[in-house]
C-alpha cells in the first residue's frame, strides 16, 4: 500500500439481491464493463471495469449473516488493519467482521461508527492500482467523491480524524439543512464531507460519487433503466455538476460531471 492510501477510499462495493440486473443498470449508466471474478474462491464476485479498463468497484449477492446491509459500501486504505480494529473500539465504533486476508487483495475488516454508519478499512497488496481520484476531474467510470450523513457531523468528524487522518476543510451553508463540512487534508481537496442525517432527511450512511463524461446523458439513462432522481443535477464548485440517485432496487449513489454544452 502506498503512503497515499491510508484514509482515501480503495475500493467500493455493491451488495444487491439481483445482481445480473444491477450490473447491467450500472454498466449503461456508468459505461462500465462489469466481468466475473476469475478467482473462484471469491464467491461469485463480480467486478466493474471503468473505461479506461481499470476496476473500480465490485458486486455480490447477500450472504446469510453477513454484517452490514444491502447496498453500496466504502472501503477506506490504512496501513495497519489490526491496529486500527482497536482504535475503532477506543472511539467507540464497533468491528463486525475481521481483521481477515483476501489472497492478492490484501487486509480487511468491517466496522460501524458510533452512529451507525458502516465503512470497510482495508490495507491493499502493495502495487495495487489507485481506483479513486480526488476531486471532480477523475476519470470516467470512477470514484471522486464520498459523502457521509451522520446524527452528529461534528462527532463523526473527529472520530474519522482520529482514525484516518482527516480534519474539516471548510464547510459550505445549506439553510435550514445546517452545512455541507468538507473533510480531508490541506494539502488534498478530498475524500469528501459530511452532513446532518437529521436535518437532510438522509440516511445514516456512506455514499459515493462517480466521475461521467456527460451528467444529463448519465443521468437519463439511469432514470430510463428504472434509477431514480433525487437530487440535483447541481452546480458545484469549480463548474461540474453533481447528482444524488438510487438505482432500481433503491440503493444510494452519486455522479458528478459536466454537461454537453459545458464540456
Amino acid at each position: 500500500m502506498t503512503r497515499h492510501d491510508k484514509g482515501l477510499p480503495v475500493w467500493f462495493e455493491l451488495v444487491t439481491a439481483d445482481r445480473p440486473a444491477t450490473g447491467r443498470f450500472y454498466e449503461s449508466v456508468m459505461e462500465w464493463n462489469v466481468v466475473d471474478d476469475p478467482d473462484p474462491t471469491h464467491g461469485g464476485y463480480q467486478v466493474a471495469m471503468a473505461p479506461d479498463g481499470e476496476a473500480t468497484a465490485g458486486l455480490m449477492t447477500p450472504t446469510p449473516g453477513m454484517p452490514l446491509p444491502p447496498g453500496w459500501r466504502v472501503y477506506f486504505g490504512t496501513d495497519d488493519v489490526d491496529r486500527d480494529a482497536g482504535r475503532i473500539a477506543e472511539l467507540g465504533g464497533r468491528v463486525e467482521f475481521g481483521p481477515m486476508d483476501i489472497p492478492d487483495v490484501g487486509r480487511f475488516l468491517v466496522a460501524v461508527d458510533p452512529q451507525g454508519a458502516g465503512f470497510i478499512l482495508m490495507r491493499r497488496t502493495d502495487g495495487a492500482a489507485p481506483t479513486f481520484d480526488c476531486g471532480e476531474q477523475g476519470r470516467p467510470g470512477h470514484g471522486v467523491w464520498v459523502e457521509l450523513a451522520a446524527p452528529d457531523p461534528d462527532a463523526a468528524i473527529d472520530f474519522y480524524g482520529a482514525l484516518l487522518g482527516w480534519s474539516k476543510q471548510g464547510a459550505m451553508p445549506m439553510g435550514d439543512m445546517g452545512e455541507y463540512a468538507f473533510v480531508g487534508w490541506a494539502e488534498k481537496d478530498c475524500p469528501g464531507a459530511v452532513m446532518s442525517s437529521t436535518l437532510t432527511g438522509a440516511p445514516v450512511r456512506w455514499n459515493w460519487y462517480v466521475q461521467v463524461p456527460d451528467i444529463d446523458a448519465a443521468v437519463a439513462r439511469a432514470t430510463a433503466g428504472g434509477g431514480a432522481l433525487v437530487q440535483g443535477p447541481d452546480q458545484i464548485p469549480g463548474g461540474s455538476y453533481s447528482a444524488a440517485l438510487t438505482d432500481p432496487e433503491g440503493n444510494a449513489f452519486g455522479l458528478v460531471g459536466p454537461r454537453a454544452e459545458a464540456a
